[in-house]
């Protein structure tokens, strides 16, 4: 039995959500012919998939709450919940909690 392959599909939102594939790859830090060939027929291996997931979490939770551009910000910015780093850098270590995180930290109005 085949197995689905989710991510054509999450990726294609994300290029949506984020203005473009190539602003996909830049913020998974991988190569724009990745992402070509993950729409198209590959499974990303799982240190990518795990990325892709969590990226698309976080822009799911973060678009509750802004408009793109502005979550786009958020994801590129420095972050004083995040002990001043990116947000974006964390979801690439797999640090994914930590942004969730931050992000209620953000909607409950707490200060860092």
């Amino acid at each position: 039995m085949k197995t689905l392959n989710p991510y054509p599909l999450e990726l294609q939102l994300l290029a949506e959500r984020l203005g473009g594939q190539n602003r996909v790859a830049i913020l998974l830090d991988v190569d724009r012919s990745c992402i070509t060939r993950w729409l198209k027929r590959d499974m990303p291996d799982l240190k990518n998939q795990t990325k892709i997931d969590g990226l698309h979490y976080i822009m799911s939770r973060l678009l509750r709450r802004f408009k793109p551009a502005t979550a786009q910000k958020w994801l590129l910015g420095i972050n004083a919940f995040l002990g001043d780093q990116r947000p974006m850098d964390l979801i690439q270590q797999d640090r994914i909690a930590e942004v969730a995180s931050a992000i209620e930290q953000t909607e409950t109005g707490a200060f860092a």
